[in-house]
């Protein structure tokens, strides 16, 4: 709703079925579509905004302190930030942490994110849930001049995430290696030295500290395109495949993604591990069907429990899309659910060392209950070697 008081609002946003926020904007200027999507984390922020999971969305932060610990380069996920636009509740305040680097609205601007604060995300984060993720339009000009029908019509012209391939367009554009290792105190980001196993990691969309997290597990890791060929993985010779993160529709990127995943599994025994989208992908592969969901899961205090052993993790998620568990083949089990809606939350085949997950074990900040998963499939890569 307008402003009543206090000065003019410089940031608009618009979602398709008319609803319009005013509100103070930062970071950059001009206008961008995509879908609103809302985020529970009480920290990571600057993570949230770099991770390439998020393309296509603009993201709400129900928790109102957003910036106050300002941004530094070691926290982005990947280069830049992936997520169209922020939605917070207040202005961020300048920063206040000594490992700070810069201001959260100077970081947009060079990177050329549009955010807007001042907005009842309570309200808003309300209705993404009774109605759905939207199609929004957030727009920042610092005059204040907002066109409002054409920002609607914006919004409403976006196509949606529903059959999108969004994973193409935030892959790397070729293969590298990975030794990076989890930060730790005081020496930050070690290199992994002595590697155990070699590891082939596709990258849908990968989180700098999900590859962190594999070499500290013992992995040595390469890291092939998402367009990566059964024989592109298999001409490494690795112990174990990983099947990263990512945005977009999970059936569309299986349109090339499958055939792969298929195709390795046909002509090698070795262990497979997938997160989130990579999760997908899997069970797509073994010839499960995914869900869009009505507005996804979005924070690091989900709970999910491991049906094998009755634990409950608290766990970090971020997926539009999901497993339809009604859908698994024989020999294919569920191994974890969620506690919030019971939807899909793990698989593994019955037979072979080959599983994932829809949350994020590598999840930092955050609570970190299911870095064993990464430990699950280095002994299962010991054990089939």
């Amino acid at each position: 709703m307008p402003l009543s008081q206090g000065p003019k609002p410089t940031a608009c946003l618009a979602l398709a079925d008319g609803t319009v926020f005013y509100g103070r904007g930062f970071g950059a200027t001009g206008v961008t579509e995509a879908e609103l999507c809302f985020n529970t984390a009480m920290t990571g922020y600057q993570e949230i905004m770099t991770d390439p999971s998020y393309a296509g969305q603009i993201v709400t932060f129900t928790f109102p302190h957003v910036g106050n610990v300002g941004v530094n380069p070691e926290d982005d996920e990947t280069g830049d930030p992936v997520a169209a636009g922020m939605v917070v509740k207040w202005d961020p305040t300048e920063p206040s942490n000594w490992r700070s680097a810069g201001e959260l609205g100077d970081w947009l601007a060079a990177r050329g994110r549009i955010a807007i604060g001042g907005i009842d995300t309570r309200r808003l984060t309300r209705a993404i849930r009774a109605r759905g993720a939207p199609h929004a339009a957030l727009a920042h000009d610092p005059d204040g001049n907002f066109d409002v029908e054409a920002l609607v019509a914006r919004a409403r012209g976006f196509k949606g995430l529903v059959g999108l391939d969004l994973a193409k367009d935030v892959t790397c554009a070729q293969s590298y290696r990975w030794d990076e290792m989890r930060w730790a105190w005081p020496d930050g980001f070690a290199r992994q030295e002595a590697p155990r196993f070699k590891v082939v990691a596709v990258d849908y969309g990968a989180k700098r500290n999900i590859l962190r997290c594999l070499a500290s597990a013992g992995c040595d890791v390469t890291v092939l395109p998402a367009s990566a060929t059964a024989d592109d993985v298999l001409a490494h010779q690795p112990d174990g495949l990983f099947l990263s993160n990512g945005p977009g529709d999970p059936a569309a990127t299986g349109a090339y993604a499958v055939p792969m995943i298929q195709q390795v599994l046909e002509r090698s025994s070795m262990p497979v591990f997938g997160i989130c989208l990579g999760h997908q992908m899997l069970a797509l592969a073994l010839g499960a069907k995914t869900v869009k969901m009505n507005h996804g899961h979005h924070g690091a205090n989900h709970p999910v429990k491991d049906v094998e052993t009755g634990k409950v993790e608290i766990t970090s998620m971020n997926h539009g899309f999901a497993v339809d568990s009604q859908t698994l083949p024989a020999g294919v089990m569920e191994t974890h659910v969620s506690l919030f809606d019971g939807s899909n939350c793990g698989i593994r085949m019955t037979d072979r060392p080959v599983f994932s997950v829809q949350h994020h074990p590598e999840a930092s900040p955050g609570p970190q209950d299911s870095f064993y998963l990464f430990e699950r499939f280095v002994a299962s890569m010991g054990v089939a070697a």
